[in-house]
């Protein structure tokens, strides 16, 4: 299976210039899997929510960003996964969204929201779901999410063999910590995060870039640089992530002891 991810520069409050560069990226690629930034289509601080709001669709699929998406992956006969901001009757969601040929195949709520996240999007309240795409059981999680390992358990124990995770990373730590996060649920992950520099909601972030995609063991297969744009795709096999053994006499789920674990 060819996977892969793209770390871009998301224009700010623009998603169809940010859907012209993604198809400019991916237009001479070949990849089953492709894992976006979190909210590729808008980018990150927004003073105003009305901005935002604006900025929005639902998640049905007929809005201007995953329509978009959806026309690239009937193109590229694949599997996108990108970041978005989800417009719901109750307000604002910090959205992932995976679409195929034939529309949205899921939809992710992100859990954990980061500082002035709050301030613009609802808590998810879709739990974290799995989904099958040609035989291989995915999985979604969304930047922050990554500090909290129940969010990759939770995935592993439903049968994700690989974690998309759509990232805006600021913190110098997930890179790193998401090794773990695959060793320990001996799943891929594939981290797909932005790149420049945005200024709102009283302060100014720099993301960190480093996209990369992670085996069951926590090695890396490739990653991009700090800043620059980067498309990066390789080939794996799934397959590996379903085998949980550690030792000949270890399993990592068959040995939990979850009524031990109990606060």
């Amino acid at each position: 299976m060819k996977v892969g991810f793209f770390q871009f520069c998301p224009r700010h409050g623009d998603a169809a210039a940010n859907l012209s560069i993604i198809n400019a990226a991916l237009k001479n690629a070949e990849f089953d899997l492709l894992v976006l930034p979190e909210l590729a289509s808008t980018g990150y601080l927004f003073d105003d929510p009305r901005e935002l709001l604006a900025s929005s669709e639902d998640a049905s699929g007929t809005g201007l960003f995953l329509s978009g998406l959806i026309a690239l992956a009937k193109e590229h006969r694949a599997c996108i996964v990108s970041g978005f901001s989800e417009r719901a009757p109750e307000g604002l969601y910090n959205s992932a969204a995976a679409v195929d040929n034939n529309g949205v195949l899921s939809v992710y709520r992100k859990v954990h929201l980061f500082n002035s996240e709050k301030d613009l999007f609802l808590p998810g309240n879709s739990g974290f779901p799995v989904f099958t795409y040609q035989q291989v059981c995915l999985g979604m999680m969304i930047c922050f999410d990554w500090i909290f390992p129940e969010a990759a358990r939770t995935l592993a124990l439903k049968g994700a063999q690989i974690l998309c995770h759509p990232a805006n990373l600021v913190l110098p730590w997930c890179q790193t910590a998401m090794a773990t996060r695959s060793l320990e649920n001996a799943v891929f992950s594939i981290t797909a995060n932005r790149i420049g520099a945005e200024t709102g909601q009283g302060q100014s972030l720099r993301f960190t870039g480093k996209s990369q995609i992670l085996t069951p063991t926590g090695e890396v297969l490739t990653q991009a640089v700090e800043d620059g744009q980067a498309l990066h795709i390789v080939e794996i096999d799934p397959a590996r992530a379903l085998d949980k053994r550690f030792s000949p006499g270890n399993d990592l789920f068959a040995d939990r002891r979850p009524n031990q674990y109990e606060r």
